[in-house]
């Protein structure tokens, strides 16, 4: 007598070749998770491309920055889980040697892309200021080429930027948890709204498990994690996971939704953001 399998549904999920996002989605992308049903197929691209394809709905599962959330809000709603925010930290302007703050804002600033949720916050912190888009990993490296004099880092590079010589300027994050007392979100995962409301809460749960597998098995989801590591050893790639995967992670808090909101909104009222900002959460 033979059975009749139920059709499996493909979930296109697309991420940063990131050690924390790699450490989040390893779960899923080694079957360690399953969701009866459902078959997660990986891609991994800058977080640039991936906010710029979102808004041609390429995949069903997105991460992007919040800055680009707007902007794909009729067709996709926000995960309750799998955000990256700073608590207290989050992109930084490094530069060859020491500014003030005023004098940072007259500088032209390398930064890694205009819908990236640094470039945002960098706009809210220095209204106007001028800037020029360059890949985020190549940032360094043209300051120290002397092609700028600041620029915009994020990802590994808040953990590696003195031991190319680099001085901080300013961490964002902490500039903004003293202006609003909030969190500093910088990058979450959408989901396709066309899925409907059942896919869409089963992949926000096998998500959820996805990440909570990798914080109890920690070595080997970091083992995992450290190929997507750029210039980090362990130790740091360590650092580097546990300020955007954590508890934080699972689940934003009402502290870390209500600084999504603050933050799309401030940006929308700044001009930055043309769209008016409607959030909701799967």
């Amino acid at each position: 007598m033979s059975t009749v399998s139920s059709p499996v549904r493909e979930i296109t999920v697309a991420h940063s070749p990131d050690s924390d996002d790699a450490f989040m989605f390893y779960g899923l992308a080694t079957n360690k998770v399953r969701m009866p049903g459902l078959k997660f197929s990986h891609t991994l691209c800058d977080i640039e491309t991936l906010n710029r394809q979102a808004q041609q709905g390429v995949y069903d599962v997105t991460a992007i920055s919040f800055h680009a959330y707007p902007y794909i809000q009729n067709d996709y709603a926000l995960m309750s889980c799998g955000g990256s925010v700073g608590d207290g930290y989050g992109p930084m302007l490094v530069s060859t040697r020491s500014f003030t703050l005023d004098e940072i804002k007259l500088k032209k600033i390398a930064v890694p892309g205009k819908l990236t949720t640094a470039y945002l916050a960098l706009e809210l912190f220095a209204p106007g200021i001028e800037v020029e888009v360059v890949p985020f990993d190549q940032i360094i490296p043209q300051i120290l080429e002397g092609k700028y004099e600041a620029g915009l880092i994020i990802h590994e590079g808040q953990l590696t930027y003195d031991k190319s010589g680099l001085q901080r300027v300013v961490d964002l994050g902490r500039w903004w948890q003293k202006v609003t007392g909030l969190p500093l979100p910088l990058g979450g995962n959408a989901i396709r709204r066309s899925l409907g409301r059942e896919t869409m809460a089963s992949v926000t749960q096998a998500l959820r498990e996805s990440i909570q597998y990798a914080i109890d098995h920690r070595e080997e989801a970091l083992s995992y994690a450290m190929q997507f590591a750029r210039d980090l050893d362990t130790q740091l790639a360590d650092k580097f996971v546990g300020m955007y995967v954590n508890e934080r992670t699972l689940d934003y808090g009402d502290d870390g939704r209500e600084a999504v909101r603050r933050l799309l909104d401030m940006g929308h009222k700044a001009g930055i953001i043309s769209q008016t900002p409607r959030v909701e959460w799967v």
